[in-house]
């Protein structure tokens, strides 16, 4: 945070009245505010200001209703959320209110209960939430943060991570107030052709009734295909024995009723996932407003609080299509994660490799893998997700003989996830302990974040399975450290664009879609190429690695891929 950057804060009394006023020390100080409208208290302070405030998700979409946009921000919550996990304490309250219980000595609040997303309704101004904090405790806590952060073993990583993820806040609400553009139409016609008509009076539609009935009669007698427990009965009755209805487990089965129960499957996911139902909840106005959390995962990575917006399937990605006149500039980051490892480990001829002008798998191949890129793209990924068997096994130790240094680095992130010891991502995002290892109050998971995750582990998982914590922190720290990359790259994405009528719609680990003009699209393209490298540099420092995309600018989304 740059000393010559003013800071101000904004704090709610509880009576209707918002209080605003410079951070001590802040540059260009300026007189307390006391205002009905928090809007009035941003046009009073410079454009510039970094704003000090409880959390994002209760103030800026209020303000964004109001026609203000805000350049910087400081999220209270978000830092006290990474700040307790730095220093071992998981599971305790993140609120602003518990930070200055937890500084004055008094009685800690709980974080209220997780709001579960209704259709189409966006966050959080009427969320339940403790009592507000007064401007003048909310500045000692942010003070007493910044010492915090100051006390960590690399400060710098600390203070760029908790100002990024403020940023991805202001993003986020940005989105969600945005929308993804969604042509129901389309949606309506795909799911006709998909599915078939709808019967009057409710029941499945056209397409799988018909694919029942061919179950059924596989069978010999009626089989519900939506009830695994019901087809796994009926396989036992046909002297079959099946664990689970998964898709890898019945498909090479003989038997008559496997080809329409795959199709059936197939298709009762997009009637229940992204069906007419689905439609009328979330779709209105031509947009799709999931709410967009970020670091709602361990390794940071987002989520949505309800919708799917993270698992669209392809076939409905037709009904995203752009506005007449307006393009979808579509970018996903190529081989991420494997160059974030060379990025962190601080492999000399890894980083070499990933800074080479092609695609990452087809470079490392020529190392030591006579050209073949499937088995250079197994050993790299067995490094990153812990392939401990097989050929991935072989393919794992030619890597670690031409790039120790990136292998020992995830060995050893593994080697101390298994230990019970605390993993951090590079700038300090850090992995919980084990459960039952007495670090917080009961080794849980973070505060306040909703549990729809993707990790692959959580902290219960330790205490059947040291094993599943080493494989899950051994990807940790290459995930987690991709998540930072992706903050930073949204911010300087949001910062390119400023002035521009072009809106970031949609972010996901690796992709990220702006909606824009035809005539902004090429800018937006090349913005974001900059902003990847950027991001890069601010992450990692001055490293030779690449952080190439695959960018396309297309109308309508199934087009970019």
């Amino acid at each position: 945070m740059s000393d010559r950057t003013p800071r101000w804060a904004l704090a709610e009394d509880g009576d209707g009245w918002w209080h605003a006023a410079p951070a001590p020390a802040t540059p260009h100080p300026g007189a307390r505010l006391r205002v009905r409208d928090p809007a009035e208290a941003i046009r009073a302070a410079p454009s510039d200001t970094r704003w000090i405030w409880s959390a994002t998700a209760a103030v800026y979409p209020r303000l964004l209703a109001s026609g203000v946009r805000v350049e910087r921000c400081y999220d209270v919550e978000d830092a006290e959320l990474l700040l307790l996990g730095h220093e071992g304490r998981f599971g305790e309250p993140r609120s602003a209110a518990a930070a200055w219980a937890r500084l004055t000595g008094g009685p800690v609040p709980p974080d209220p209960p997780q709001r579960s997303a209704s259709p189409g309704t966006q966050s959080s101004l009427f969320d339940p939430r403790p009592a507000p904090l007064p401007l003048d405790a909310l500045l000692a806590v942010h003070a007493g943060q910044a010492e915090r952060i100051d006390a960590t073993a690399h400060p710098d990583r600390m203070r760029l991570l908790t100002t990024a993820e403020s940023a991805a806040f202001l993003v986020a609400a940005e989105m969600n107030r945005a929308g993804l553009p969604w042509r129901a139409d389309v949606h309506r016609a795909l799911l006709t052709d998909l599915l078939g008509e709808r019967y009057a009076g409710g029941g499945e539609p056209r397409r799988l009734a018909e694919l029942a009935d061919r179950v059924s009669a596989a069978f010999g007698r009626r089989v519900r295909p939506d009830l695994p427990a019901d087809v796994i009965k009926a396989f036992a009755e046909a002297g079959i024995k099946l664990k689970s209805t998964r898709r890898w487990e019945i498909q090479e089965l003989d038997h008559p009723a496997v080809e329409p129960l795959i199709a059936y499957k197939k298709l009762y996911r997009i009637y229940t996932a992204h069906g007419w139902g689905w439609l009328a909840d979330w779709v209105h106005d031509g947009r799709f407003r999931p709410e967009f959390i970020p670091g709602g995962t361990l390794t940071g990575r987002w989520v949505t609080n309800g919708g799917g917006a993270l698992q669209i399937p392809k076939v409905i990605r037709r009904a995203v299509v752009a506005d007449p006149g307006w393009r979808l500039v579509v970018a996903d980051a190529d081989q991420m994660e494997p160059r974030v490892l060379a990025a962190i480990s601080r492999d000399p001829a890894f980083m070499e490799v990933a800074g080479r002008p092609e695609d990452l798998y087809t470079a490392v191949s020529r190392e030591g893998f006579s050209g073949d890129r499937d088995k250079a793209k197994i050993a790299v990924l067995g490094a990153v997700y812990g392939q401990t068997s097989g050929d991935g096994l072989k393919n794992l130790a030619a890597l670690r003989r031409r790039f120790p240094l990136a292998v020992a680095y995830v060995d050893e992130a593994a080697r101390a996830g298994e230990e019970g010891r605390l993993v951090r991502t590079w700038l300090g995002r850090t992995c919980p302990p084990p459960a039952g290892s007495g670090d917080g109050e009961d080794g849980g998971g973070e505060a306040g974040i909703p549990q729809d995750r993707d990790d692959g582990w959580t902290p219960s998982h330790a205490s059947t399975s040291t094993r599943a914590r080493g494989r899950f922190t051994r990807n940790f720290v290459v995930q987690g450290s991709a998540a930072d990359w992706a903050l930073l790259l949204l911010a300087a994405l949001r910062q390119a664009t400023a002035g521009m009528r072009a809106e970031l719609v949609f972010f996901q680990h690796d992709e990220v879609i702006v909606h824009c003009p035809a005539e902004e699209a090429e800018t937006v393209a090349e913005a974001i190429r900059a902003a990847g490298d950027r991001a890069g540099r601010l992450t990692f420092g001055d490293t030779p690695v690449r952080f190439p995309f695959t960018t396309a600018v297309v109308e309508c989304y199934a087009d970019a891929k």
